[in-house]
């Protein structure tokens, strides 16, 4: 089972999750703005994992985060869905993004 590091005051993640949910991609989500600890979780991970590089280059937060079943991370939702031969069925933003640079979340 993946699991989403996210939140939902970002249009990104809640593009991911409808598309997971739609498809019926199993995944447990921790809420990055729903706790500190689900924050300290996240920071750690973050913190620690060369992926996320290029998103604290350019200030992104780099959510939504999926940890695959093998441990990997994948920053692209999309490319997940690509890899199972499965469409994106929602798409909310049409180009709004949450970045401070309009890049991403």
């Amino acid at each position: 089972m993946y699991k989403i590091y996210g939140s939902p005051l970002c249009p990104d993640c809640r593009e991911c999750k409808a598309n997971f949910d739609a498809h019926g991609i199993a995944y447990e989500e921790v809420n990055i703005t729903g706790s500190m600890a689900e924050l300290k979780e996240f920071l750690k991970l973050r913190d620690s994992e060369a992926v996320f590089a290029p998103c604290k280059e350019r200030g992104s937060v780099g959510i939504p985060a999926i940890v695959k079943e093998d441990g990997s991370i994948e920053l692209d939702w999309e490319a997940i869905l690509k890899e199972k031969g499965l469409p994106v069925v929602f798409k909310e933003t049409n180009g709004a993004m949450c970045s401070l640079d309009g890049s991403g979340c």
